[in-house]
């Protein structure tokens, strides 16, 4: 005899199967959110503002919001694992110095480009070894890093680096018209490399066994190691891809303004964790994509486009309004995860 227990109102094993497959799946709450809101914002724009629904807006958000971008994906890989990353913005300042004192040195751009690179991926890596072997809280791991890339970036040089080396310049000075609209977009190429990094990004997380496992780390890193994942190994590995998103943050800064400074990025990684919250990337890991990082960065600097457009708004508001929404996604998170429970 059947003794499969029947739903009330009737339909047997077959419809509970159903009903439990047709669920609602949650963790795509937060990025629907984050886009919504994207639209409501960009339509009030251009509702109110001549000019908004130009082409050109939505490509100079890449361009001004290319080094937040870049950074935001290296933050994005560290917080699906549950971990953090401050050392972001001083890494920054420690590449932009570096890269112009070099440079002015009269090293070739050839040479100078891979160094800081891999100077950025070798601090995310030892803060990853530090939290691995260690067990170091990443706040305070790469709180140490933040103090060490800052006070390296001062002791090099504590003033403003000019950089006039012809090839840095050339790309800085470069523009890529992109086949939008009636007469076109010109942008810069650092909003290509943006770009770029999310498509990378966006692949190695949805594809590759590397993603697999970092979402795994995220949901649950004790039982990721009784299933056998390299959880140290993997956590390393996102730590130096988010020093070296942040040194390549530093290189696209320092070709964007042609110099090099040990203030510049300072308060950055600050910017990068809201844009990945806002973007429904779950701060205790586990839950979220790279593309809603890219919404969170254009939401913040859609924000601040409208505020220009305004004219007649001080442009604290920025703040403020992402402060709001970085408590509103955070509520929204939790109540997300307590109904998926």
């Amino acid at each position: 005899m059947d003794m499969t227990p029947v739903v009330k109102g009737g339909g047997g094993p077959e419809l509970n199967k159903r009903r439990r497959v047709y669920k609602p799946n949650t963790k795509h709450v937060p990025i629907l959110a984050t886009l919504l809101l994207l639209v409501i914002m960009y339509s009030a724009g251009a509702a109110n503002y001549r000019n908004f629904d130009d082409p050109s807006v939505i490509v100079n958000l890449f361009r001004d919001n290319a080094v937040l971008l870049v950074v935001a994906v290296g933050m994005t890989f560290v917080i699906l694992t549950g971990g953090i990353d401050l050392s972001v913005g001083a890494v920054i300042s420690l590449t932009t110095t570096l890269t112009a004192t070099l440079l002015q040195g009269g090293w070739p751009p050839l040479v100078v480009l891979p160094a800081v690179l891999l100077l950025g991926a070798l601090i995310g890596a030892g803060q990853g070894a530090v939290i691995h072997f260690f067990k170091v809280e990443p706040f305070i791991a790469t709180l140490a890093g933040l103090f060490l890339a800052r006070g390296l970036a001062l002791f090099i040089n504590q003033h403003s680096i000019p950089i006039r080396d012809k090839v840095w310049t050339a790309i800085s000075d470069y523009r890529i018209e992109l086949p939008i609209g009636e007469d076109g977009v010109v942008t810069k190429p650092i909003a290509i490399v943006a770009v770029l990094a999310v498509l990378i990004a966006a692949a190695v997380l949805a594809w590759t066994r590397f993603g697999r496992n970092v979402y795994a780390i995220g949901g649950n890193a004790d039982s990721a190691l009784l299933m056998g994942l390299p959880v140290g190994r993997t956590k390393i590995a996102v730590y130096t891809i988010s020093g070296f998103c942040a040194a390549l943050g530093g290189v696209l800064f320092s070709i964007n303004s042609t110099s090099g400074w040990a203030l510049q990025g300072n308060g950055l990684e600050l910017d990068a964790i809201a844009a990945c919250v806002i973007g429904g990337v779950l701060l205790t890991g586990g839950s979220g994509f790279v593309w809603g990082t890219l919404l969170g960065v254009l939401v913040s600097g859609l924000i601040r486009t409208i505020i220009n457009f305004d004219g007649g708004l001080n442009s604290a508001w920025a703040r403020i309004i992402i402060g709001v929404l970085l408590f509103a996604f955070i509520v929204m998170q939790r109540i997300v995860t307590r109904k998926a429970k």
